[in-house]
Protein backbone atom coordinates (compact mmCIF):
# COMPACT_ATOMS: atom_id res chain seq x y z
CA UNK A 1 0.00 0.00 0.00
CA UNK A 2 3.23 2.83 0.95
CA UNK A 3 3.99 2.02 -3.14
CA UNK A 4 1.21 3.67 -3.75
CA UNK A 5 1.95 7.10 -1.40
CA UNK A 6 4.16 8.41 -4.28
CA UNK A 7 3.69 11.18 -6.96
CA UNK A 8 0.50 9.89 -8.14
CA UNK A 9 -1.23 10.98 -4.66
CA UNK A 10 -0.31 15.01 -5.34
CA UNK A 11 -3.28 16.89 -6.46
CA UNK A 12 -1.79 17.75 -9.78
CA UNK A 13 -4.56 20.06 -10.60
CA UNK A 14 -4.35 21.88 -7.28
CA UNK A 15 -1.05 22.10 -7.27
CA UNK A 16 -0.83 23.59 -10.66
CA UNK A 17 -3.55 26.42 -9.55
CA UNK A 18 -1.41 27.11 -6.76
CA UNK A 19 1.44 27.68 -8.63
CA UNK A 20 -0.40 29.74 -11.17
CA UNK A 21 -1.23 31.66 -8.22
CA UNK A 22 2.24 32.09 -7.09
CA UNK A 23 2.98 33.27 -10.99
CA UNK A 24 0.50 35.71 -11.00
CA UNK A 25 1.23 37.31 -7.58
CA UNK A 26 2.51 40.89 -7.59
CA UNK A 27 5.47 40.07 -5.30
CA UNK A 28 7.47 37.13 -5.49
CA UNK A 29 6.22 34.55 -3.05
CA UNK A 30 8.24 31.29 -1.97
CA UNK A 31 6.10 28.17 -1.84
CA UNK A 32 7.24 26.00 1.32
CA UNK A 33 5.74 22.67 1.33
CA UNK A 34 4.33 21.73 4.37
CA UNK A 35 5.03 18.02 4.49
CA UNK A 36 3.69 16.58 7.94
CA UNK A 37 2.54 13.30 7.38
CA UNK A 38 3.66 12.74 3.98
CA UNK A 39 6.36 10.62 2.60
CA UNK A 40 10.07 10.87 1.23
CA UNK A 41 8.72 9.38 -1.73
CA UNK A 42 5.46 11.77 -2.07
CA UNK A 43 8.00 15.42 -1.24
CA UNK A 44 10.11 14.18 -3.60
CA UNK A 45 7.56 14.55 -5.82
CA UNK A 46 7.08 18.08 -5.80
CA UNK A 47 10.66 18.37 -7.54
CA UNK A 48 9.07 18.01 -10.97
CA UNK A 49 6.34 21.12 -10.59
CA UNK A 50 9.24 23.15 -9.30
CA UNK A 51 8.97 23.01 -5.63
CA UNK A 52 11.88 22.34 -4.09
CA UNK A 53 11.16 24.08 -0.09
CA UNK A 54 9.48 21.92 2.30
CA UNK A 55 8.68 22.48 5.94
CA UNK A 56 8.46 19.73 8.34
CA UNK A 57 6.40 20.22 12.09
CA UNK A 58 7.59 17.51 14.23
CA UNK A 59 11.62 16.36 14.79
CA UNK A 60 10.99 12.74 14.67
CA UNK A 61 8.91 13.05 11.65
CA UNK A 62 11.96 14.78 9.93
CA UNK A 63 14.10 12.40 11.42
CA UNK A 64 12.34 9.62 10.08
CA UNK A 65 12.32 10.36 6.66
CA UNK A 66 15.16 12.53 6.55
CA UNK A 67 18.11 9.69 4.74
CA UNK A 68 15.31 9.93 1.99
CA UNK A 69 14.77 13.26 1.05
CA UNK A 70 15.73 15.00 -2.28
CA UNK A 71 14.92 18.57 -1.40
CA UNK A 72 17.07 21.40 -1.59
CA UNK A 73 15.70 23.36 1.22
CA UNK A 74 14.43 21.85 4.68
CA UNK A 75 12.65 23.95 7.39
CA UNK A 76 10.82 23.07 10.07
CA UNK A 77 7.90 24.87 10.87
CA UNK A 78 6.40 23.25 13.96
CA UNK A 79 6.41 24.42 17.46
CA UNK A 80 9.82 23.24 18.68
CA UNK A 81 11.14 22.28 22.36
CA UNK A 82 14.81 23.20 23.53
CA UNK A 83 15.76 19.90 24.27
CA UNK A 84 14.79 18.69 20.21
CA UNK A 85 17.21 21.80 19.05
CA UNK A 86 20.41 19.73 18.68
CA UNK A 87 18.63 16.84 16.74
CA UNK A 88 17.64 19.25 13.76
CA UNK A 89 20.13 22.54 12.98
CA UNK A 90 22.50 20.32 11.12
CA UNK A 91 19.36 19.00 8.86
CA UNK A 92 17.58 22.36 8.34
CA UNK A 93 18.49 25.71 6.35
CA UNK A 94 15.06 27.57 8.13
CA UNK A 95 13.31 27.60 11.56
CA UNK A 96 10.49 29.48 10.86
CA UNK A 97 8.68 28.63 14.83
CA UNK A 98 11.67 31.02 16.89
CA UNK A 99 9.02 32.47 19.24
CA UNK A 100 11.06 32.94 22.67
CA UNK A 101 14.59 33.55 23.40
CA UNK A 102 15.06 30.14 25.61
CA UNK A 103 14.71 29.04 22.45
CA UNK A 104 16.53 31.23 20.11
CA UNK A 105 19.76 30.84 23.19
CA UNK A 106 19.72 26.91 22.74
CA UNK A 107 19.51 27.49 18.62
CA UNK A 108 22.67 29.85 18.92
CA UNK A 109 24.41 27.16 21.35
CA UNK A 110 23.94 24.22 18.83
CA UNK A 111 24.84 26.35 15.86
CA UNK A 112 28.01 27.63 17.38
CA UNK A 113 28.87 24.02 18.02
CA UNK A 114 29.07 23.53 14.27
CA UNK A 115 29.71 26.83 13.04
CA UNK A 116 26.46 27.45 11.15
CA UNK A 117 24.39 30.52 10.73
CA UNK A 118 20.78 29.76 11.25
CA UNK A 119 17.86 31.72 9.35
CA UNK A 120 14.73 32.09 11.24
CA UNK A 121 11.62 33.09 11.51
CA UNK A 122 9.61 34.58 14.10
CA UNK A 123 6.62 32.99 14.93
CA UNK A 124 3.47 35.54 16.01
CA UNK A 125 0.27 34.46 17.72
CA UNK A 126 -1.66 36.75 16.00
CA UNK A 127 -4.63 35.88 17.60
CA UNK A 128 -3.59 35.14 20.76
CA UNK A 129 -4.90 31.91 20.54
CA UNK A 130 -4.06 29.95 23.79
CA UNK A 131 -3.46 26.47 21.70
CA UNK A 132 -1.07 28.08 19.40
CA UNK A 133 2.79 28.96 20.61
CA UNK A 134 4.13 32.00 18.80
CA UNK A 135 5.43 35.46 20.06
CA UNK A 136 2.33 37.95 20.98
CA UNK A 137 2.47 40.76 18.34
CA UNK A 138 3.48 43.52 20.67
CA UNK A 139 6.49 41.30 21.65
CA UNK A 140 7.68 40.57 18.32
CA UNK A 141 10.27 43.65 18.59
CA UNK A 142 11.49 43.62 21.68
CA UNK A 143 12.50 39.53 20.69
CA UNK A 144 13.96 40.54 17.28
CA UNK A 145 16.33 42.83 19.25
CA UNK A 146 17.40 39.90 21.40
CA UNK A 147 17.92 37.37 18.99
CA UNK A 148 19.73 40.06 16.79
CA UNK A 149 22.72 39.98 19.36
CA UNK A 150 23.11 36.33 18.74
CA UNK A 151 25.94 35.64 16.37
CA UNK A 152 24.93 32.42 14.70
CA UNK A 153 21.15 33.41 14.00
CA UNK A 154 20.39 35.37 11.44
CA UNK A 155 16.86 36.97 11.53
CA UNK A 156 14.89 36.41 7.91
CA UNK A 157 11.02 37.73 8.92
CA UNK A 158 8.00 36.66 10.87
CA UNK A 159 5.86 33.67 10.39
CA UNK A 160 2.43 33.20 11.81
CA UNK A 161 -0.59 30.47 11.69
CA UNK A 162 -3.55 33.01 11.88
CA UNK A 163 -7.14 31.34 13.07
CA UNK A 164 -9.98 29.73 11.14
CA UNK A 165 -11.49 32.59 9.16
CA UNK A 166 -9.05 35.47 10.79
CA UNK A 167 -10.64 38.82 9.67
CA UNK A 168 -8.66 41.22 7.09
CA UNK A 169 -7.46 42.92 9.95
CA UNK A 170 -5.00 40.20 10.90
CA UNK A 171 -3.90 39.43 8.05
CA UNK A 172 -3.11 43.57 7.09
CA UNK A 173 -1.66 43.92 10.64
CA UNK A 174 0.78 41.11 10.11
CA UNK A 175 2.35 42.67 7.04
CA UNK A 176 2.54 46.06 8.79
CA UNK A 177 4.57 44.20 11.45
CA UNK A 178 6.42 42.43 9.39
CA UNK A 179 7.52 46.19 7.35
CA UNK A 180 8.26 47.29 10.45
CA UNK A 181 10.83 44.61 11.03
CA UNK A 182 12.28 44.83 8.15
CA UNK A 183 12.57 48.49 8.21
CA UNK A 184 14.81 47.62 11.28
CA UNK A 185 16.44 44.50 10.05
CA UNK A 186 16.56 44.58 6.34
CA UNK A 187 17.65 40.55 6.00
CA UNK A 188 13.78 40.39 7.51
CA UNK A 189 12.69 39.96 4.41
CA UNK A 190 9.78 37.17 4.75
CA UNK A 191 6.32 36.89 6.02
CA UNK A 192 5.61 33.36 5.88
CA UNK A 193 1.48 33.73 6.49
CA UNK A 194 -1.22 31.32 4.39
CA UNK A 195 -1.47 27.56 4.12
CA UNK A 196 -4.07 25.02 1.60
CA UNK A 197 -6.83 26.97 2.66
CA UNK A 198 -5.85 30.76 2.30
CA UNK A 199 -2.96 31.46 0.70
CA UNK A 200 -4.54 33.30 -1.80
CA UNK A 201 -5.78 36.21 0.85
CA UNK A 202 -2.60 35.88 2.36
CA UNK A 203 -0.55 37.00 -1.17
CA UNK A 204 -3.09 39.58 -1.54
CA UNK A 205 -1.68 40.94 1.50
CA UNK A 206 1.57 41.01 1.05
CA UNK A 207 2.46 37.10 1.90
CA UNK A 208 5.67 36.42 0.05
CA UNK A 209 6.13 32.62 1.31
CA UNK A 210 3.35 30.31 1.48
CA UNK A 211 3.19 26.72 3.29
CA UNK A 212 0.51 24.95 1.67
CA UNK A 213 -0.36 21.45 2.68
CA UNK A 214 -3.07 19.29 1.56
CA UNK A 215 -3.61 21.82 -1.71
CA UNK A 216 -0.40 20.04 -3.02
CA UNK A 217 -1.05 16.35 -1.87
CA UNK A 218 -4.63 16.09 -0.97
CA UNK A 219 -6.15 15.35 2.67
CA UNK A 220 -3.81 13.79 5.01
CA UNK A 221 -4.35 9.87 5.78
CA UNK A 222 -2.98 9.74 9.75
CA UNK A 223 -2.02 6.08 10.43
CA UNK A 224 -4.21 3.89 12.70
CA UNK A 225 -3.21 3.32 16.11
Amino acid sequence: MSSMLTEERLNEFEVKKLIDVVKSAPHAVKIVAATKTRTAEEINGLKKFGITAMGENRVQELLSKYDELDMPEVHFIGALQTNKVKYIVDKVCMIQSVDRLELALEIEKRCAKINKVMDVLIEVNYGEEENKSGCPAGETIGLAREISALPHLRIKGLMTVLPIDAKDEMYSGMKMLSDELKEIYPEAEYLSMGMSDDYEKAISYGANMIRPGTALFGARVYPQK
